[in-house]
C-alpha cells in the first residue's frame, strides 16, 4: 500500500468541522424558520412542528448559537486549509470545461467518482459556492442582527428587507445544496462512511 493511499481520505479536523457544520446548519435552518414565522416575508409560514426555539425569543437564543458554531467552525475550516495547502490542492484548478463535462455525466447517471480522494469538478465547484452561500449568510445575518453597526452592508443589500431576503434565498441555496449532497451520498454510501472513519 503507498504511503498516499495509507492516510486518512478526511483527517479528523476535517471530518470534525462537517459535522460540527451539519449541527449548526440544522439549528440554524430550523430556528430561522421560526424567527421567520414570526414576520413572514412571503405568503406562507412553515410548520411549527419543524421549527426550534418554541417562540421568537427562543428561537433567536438557538439561532445565535448556531450561528457563533458556524462562524468559528468556519473560520478553523477556513484557516485550516489555506495554512495546510488543502484548499488549493482539493478545489483547483476548476475549468468550465471540467464542470460541464462532469455536470452533463452526473445529469447521465454516469459521473465517476472512483477516488475519494479527489474532488471532480462538479464537487469542486459544489463546495467552493456552498463556502460563499454561508458567508453570504453570515454577512447578510450581521445586517439583520446589527443593522445599524453595518450601514453599508445594509445599504448594499438594499435596506433591512433587502437583507432579509438575500438570507432567506442564501438559506433556500444552502438547503439545495444540502438535498444534492445528500443524494450524492446516497448514490455513493462509501463517501458516508469515509466522513465517519476518515477512512
Amino acid at each position: 500500500m503507498s504511503a498516499a493511499r495509507a492516510l486518512p481520505i478526511h483527517p479528523g479536523w476535517l471530518r470534525a468541522a462537517h459535522w460540527l457544520n451539519a449541527v449548526a446548519v440544522l439549528v440554524m435552518v430550523a430556528s430561522g424558520w421560526r424567527v421567520y414565522n414570526a414576520a413572514p416575508l412571503f405568503a406562507f409560514r412553515f410548520p411549527r412542528e419543524i421549527t426550534l426555539g418554541g417562540w421568537l425569543g427562543g428561537a433567536l437564543q438557538w439561532h445565535f448559537a448556531g450561528m457563533w458554531l458556524l462562524f468559528i467552525n468556519g473560520l478553523v475550516y477556513l484557516a485550516r486549509n489555506l495554512a495546510s495547502g488543502r484548499f488549493g490542492r482539493k478545489f483547483f484548478p476548476l475549468t468550465a470545461g471540467d464542470l460541464w463535462r462532469d455536470l452533463r455525466a452526473a445529469l447521465r447517471g454516469r459521473l465517476a467518482h472512483a477516488d475519494p480522494r479527489t474532488y471532480n469538478g462538479l464537487q469542486r465547484a459544489a463546495y467552493l459556492f456552498v463556502i460563499g452561500d454561508i458567508a453570504l449568510l453570515v454577512v447578510s445575518g450581521l445586517v439583520l442582527w446589527k443593522s445599524v453597526q453595518f450601514p453599508l452592508l445594509r445599504e448594499a443589500m438594499g435596506g433591512y428587507d433587502g437583507a432579509r431576503r438575500v438570507h432567506f434565498f442564501a438559506m433556500a441555496a444552502l438547503l439545495a445544496f444540502v438535498a444534492g449532497h445528500l443524494m450524492m451520498v446516497a448514490l455513493v454510501p462509501r463517501t458516508l462512511i469515509a466522513m465517519v472513519r476518515g477512512r
